[in-house]
């Protein structure tokens, strides 16, 4: 928005109304990108805070925290009167987002029964899209609301985080946070509960099982820097740095920008960002729906064609008609749209969801909340890396920028076809003995590998 530019960034501002300005580079602002990325970069120091938390005091508690660390954030935004009260205030939306994204994808994963843990657990994304889009359109439609349309936009946030705290405080612990803090009657009662049946011994004994062995683990942390824990933690740490490098979050953030930047006029722009939104929201239905039908693997392959595809054909068109002034014409304009469209579609329903979902269910619960934190806080640390450098990297790499991403594409896709097992119907507690001990690569960790379980625990029959 012109009016927020000219508050914050006025270089970017007047740089924007350069008629024969690079069209690569009238973006390129460090105070700019680091608007965007701060918020990222704090969220990855909160992670590690966030996974102490989940442990300690549950998973309840830290989306309490996580939703006031919202509220706080949507306050110094929405009234910013200098850029650094509006980069605190990413900060603190920042800290919201480290909890956050640390505790409801394992609260979803221990919640589910196992049939329906991946769609359950893709519900999270989903959520996620649909407030892309309403953000979008929340955008669009105050765009035109001068001076202040900005900042109503930024403070409607404090809607949804209000809902959050409102949410946080009528919904129950998960069964597994409560055994794991030895709150094992209440575990129980809260297990029957959610499954709406009173024979759940089979389910029951498993987490007092995995609770006690995840008790003798002192030092979580450390567990996982063992051979054992290696493959979790490479699958968990690779899939967020892939997530990044497909390109999406450069795509998502600066859509307008992108838009702009081939031809699009600032409403048409923030139009085409509205349209990608709403295909983010539909194709992620699809990953509920497939998830536990065709599998993680499935998905992940498809959608690493489909997305190879639509970067570089994009990569090609900028590259030889998009100059470095002037504009694509009308039909290429559009078609750059639609091959957006279909890129974001192919993320939606595999590399996006996905990147969330099997990080919170590979790893058993000793090292669930440490795991995970590494999984968070590598997804943050490439978030900030690709929002802090992509309008640098557009008008130094031009049109290469999309052969870039691509190219990591390729190697993501190699990855999850030789090194990425299926997950599909496998109880979290069972996924060391049905997962990684069969796989073809992962199973060598497990040679020389002796069981850190009490010798003097009785194996529940169903898990052996």
């Amino acid at each position: 928005m012109d009016d927020f530019l000219k508050e914050f960034f006025p270089i970017v501002y007047r740089r924007k109304q350069h008629a024969h300005e690079n069209n690569y580079c009238k973006y390129d602002d460090q105070s700019l990108q680091l608007f965007t990325s701060s918020l990222y970069i704090a969220a990855l120091i909160a992670s590690f805070v966030a996974s102490r938390a989940c442990t300690r005091f549950g998973r309840k508690p830290t989306i309490q925290i996580a939703s006031i660390f919202f509220i706080l954030g949507v306050i110094l935004t929405a009234c910013a009167v200098n850029l650094v009260m509006l980069i605190f205030g990413r900060i603190f939306l920042g800290f919201g987002v480290g909890f956050a994204n640390q505790a409801v994808p394992l609260f979803l994963s221990e919640l589910a029964p196992a049939k329906i843990r991946g769609a359950l657990n893709i519900m999270f994304q989903l959520f996620i899209t649909i407030g892309i889009f309403i953000a979008n359109m929340v955008n669009y439609f105050t765009a035109n609301l001068h001076p202040y349309g900005w900042r109503i936009s930024l403070g409607i946030a404090g809607w949804p985080a209000a809902l959050l705290l409102f949410g946080s405080l009528i919904i129950c612990e998960t069964p597994t946070s409560l055994i794991e803090r030895q709150k094992v009657e209440e575990g129980r009662k809260i297990l029957k509960k959610i499954r709406g049946v009173d024979n759940i011994d089979n389910e029951f004994d498993s987490i007092v099982y995995a609770s006690e062995m995840a008790r003798q683990v002192k030092n979580p942390f450390r567990k996982l820097m063992k051979k054992s824990s290696r493959p979790q933690l490479v699958i968990a740490i690779w899939l967020q740095v892939f997530q990044q490098f497909t390109g999406i979050n450069a795509i998502m953030f600066y859509a307008p920008v992108l838009f702009q930047t081939v031809g699009f006029g600032s409403d048409a722009a923030l139009l085409s960002a509205v349209i990608t939104g709403l295909v983010n929201v539909f194709s992620t239905l699809v990953s509920v729906y497939a998830v536990d039908k065709a599998g993680r693997r499935v998905l992940l392959l498809e959608a690493a064609v489909q997305m190879f595809i639509t970067q570089s054909i994009i990569g090609v068109i900028l590259a030889l008609d998009l100059k470095v002034t002037g504009s694509l014409s009308r039909v290429e304009a559009s078609i750059v749209v639609v091959l957006v469209c279909v890129y974001v579609m192919g993320f939606a329903w595999s590399w996006g969801p996905l990147g969330w979902l099997i990080p919170s269910e590979i790893f058993p619960l000793e090292t669930r909340t440490a795991g995970f934190a590494f999984a968070v806080s590598t997804n943050m640390l490439f978030t900030f890396i690709i929002a802090q450098a992509f309008l640098s990297m557009l008008c130094h790499m031009q049109a290469g920028i999309f052969f870039f991403f691509a190219a990591w594409i390729v190697i993501m896709g190699v990855f999850a076809f030789f090194l990425l097992p299926e997950t599909k119907g496998v109880p979290v507690d069972s996924m060391v003995d049905r997962v990684w001990k069969r796989h073809w690569f992962w199973k060598r960790f497990y040679d020389d590998y002796i069981d850190e379980k009490n010798t003097n625990m009785t194996i529940p029959p169903h898990m052996t």
